[in-house]
């Protein structure tokens, strides 16, 4: 029997043909019917294939969140290309890095970030008429071709390929442990099975709106956009390139669902009342990327009075793990839920590879049908990640009595600041290569706006000057994204710097050992 299962492009077109004028997409600007989003992915997909680009090509894309985005998907998707999602706070150093490693083809750049990816031009591997430039002033800027000029010119019939669901369509770059990030492969059969499980666990209908606020060029909504899309609702993108708590107060207005961190909650709460709309249509809110505190929580639910409020675990690579639901929220506090639909059970190994008892600390291995493919030129990494179908990203959980599962310590002390993904040894990398620098250590402490900041234990070299922590900064700065720096500087001698017996720095002792509320004297924050 042949495999039937639709592609994310093929997913497209069957709305199109069923819904042509129900709006499928829009953002706070524009809207687009499902017939208008399928042909204008089609003539963008035609228009990469005239560019000489072939199946299996890589597509980089570096914007704001924006209506184009939900184009760029849907056209890759029929092309049998590859999107390649860049996250907009990275440096041109970090955008090089990921453009070459992935082989990027093409490049697909906002007018807003094009100085960045011009800044580091000469040390990417695409070739010099496949620069797309999206928005800011006609004609668009030397060495770019205009985005609206490349659909016009692109044929709106459907393109002559075929594409399956084993055929990648995103690879998605996480952050490594290792200071280089990892670009997780997801192919169409994978993302179907996330929408498939985000229906049945949302309980989502044709009826329903999807506020999209988190990065497009995240997992979070690259999640969430396949997962309505199957299901043929309507997505918004917030399209704004910072979060404006009044307008997505506004936007909740006529929208049935959104996926916020603990910081948006945060700040929407911190509206007056009176200048509040009323958020009546909202049903379901999830709480993503971080914890949120339970007086939190209680006020994000007096302020949706109609809407359940759910939390989940997952990550790029193993998609949804384990969903918490409206009706067990303070029944399990702490917890992240229990498996998803179709999940085997989740596995908790100590160091052995053996099983811990429920209440015991052990790594996490998930086993679903939305695991990814791989590593994109990894094999090592892939292997090191996999356990025969089991798959493990490096959190550390427990389980209880009752099957739930609590995280204890994500991604191998990974930081998650206000929504954003931060790994300690990429940051101390940087700093490592200071030269008043002799030893440092990079965690997170807790922070009521941003879930946590990013703090840094720095033991100055022998025989050196003391760096200061203005000079740490300054130092950091341009090498990497804002959202990775230390706001918080603790100096020490070397042995204050806690370690185990084996010499490895202790960085859940450096939490506990500075006041999460206060700062050190060389705070630069």
């Amino acid at each position: 029997m042949n495999d039937v299962l639709q592609t994310v492009g093929e997913v497209l077109s069957t709305h199109a043909r069923l819904r042509p004028d129900a709006v499928g997409a829009r953002d706070l600007e524009r809207s687009l019917t499902y017939r208008q989003w399928n042909e204008r992915a089609c003539r963008l997909a035609n228009a990469l294939r005239g560019m000489g680009l072939e199946r299996g090509d890589r597509v980089a894309v570096l914007a704001y969140n924006r209506l184009e985005w939900v184009e760029i998907y849907g056209a890759v998707a029929k092309a049998g290309l590859v999107a390649v999602p860049i996250n907009f706070r990275l440096t041109g150093p970090e955008v090089a890095f990921i453009v070459g490693d992935c082989g990027a083809a093409a490049f697909i750049v906002e007018d807003a970030l094009a100085a960045t990816v011009d800044a580091v031009r000469d040390q990417l591997p695409v070739a010099a008429d496949r620069y797309v430039h999206i928005g800011g002033t006609m004609p668009p800027p030397p060495g770019y071709r205009g985005y609206e000029d490349l659909i016009a010119a692109g044929a709106a019939a459907e393109p002559a390929v075929i594409v399956g669901p084993d055929d990648p369509w995103c690879v998605m770059y996480t952050s490594g442990t290792t200071g280089h990030p990892k670009g997780a492969i997801r192919n169409h059969r994978g993302m179907a099975m996330i929408a498939f499980v985000t229906g049945v666990e949302f309980r989502l209908r044709r009826s329903d709106v999807a506020l999209l606020v988190m990065p497009m060029c995240h997992a979070n909504s690259l999640n969430f956009f396949t997962g309505f899309l199957y299901c043929g609702a309507a997505i918004t993108v917030f399209s704004r390139s910072s979060f404006d708590p009044e307008r997505c107060l506004a936007e909740l207005g006529r929208a049935t669902f959104s996926s916020l961190v603990p910081t948006h909650y945060s700040m929407m709460l911190e509206v007056p009342a009176a200048r509040r709309p009323a958020t009546s249509s909202v049903e379901k809110l999830l709480v993503s990327s971080a914890t949120a505190f339970v007086d939190t929580k209680r006020r994000i639910m007096e302020m949706f009075p109609n809407s359940g409020l759910y939390e989940l675990y997952g990550s790029t690579e193993a998609g949804w793990v384990t969903m918490l639901h409206p009706d067990e929220q303070f029944d399990h506090l702490g917890s992240v839920g229990r498996e998803t639909v179709g999940s085997g059970p989740i596995r908790l190994l100590d160091d052995d590879g053996n099983e811990v008892p429920d209440g015991e600390p052990g790594e996490l291995f998930s086993c679903n049908p939305q695991h990814f493919d791989g590593y994109w030129n990894r094999p090592d990494a892939t292997a090191a990640a996999m356990r025969g179908p089991y798959l493990s990203v490096g959190d550390i959980a427990r389980r209880n009595a009752a099957g739930y599962i609590e995280l204890l310590d994500r991604k191998k002390n990974m930081i998650v600041s206000g929504g954003e993904n931060v790994y300690p040894s990429e940051v101390e990398q940087v700093l490592a290569e200071h030269p008043a620098v002799g030893d440092v250590a990079v965690f997170g402490v807790p922070d009521p706006r941003w879930s946590e900041r990013v703090a840094a234990a720095v033991v100055p070299r022998a025989g050196a000057a003391a760096p200061t922590a203005d000079e740490l900064t300054a130092w950091i700065s341009g090498r990497l994204a804002g959202f990775k720096r230390p706001r918080q500087f603790h100096f020490l001698e070397p042995d204050q710097m806690p370690r185990n017996a084996t010499g490895k720095i202790l960085h859940r002792r450096l939490r506990e050992m500075f006041d999460p509320n206060g700062t050190s004297a060389e705070d630069p924050a």
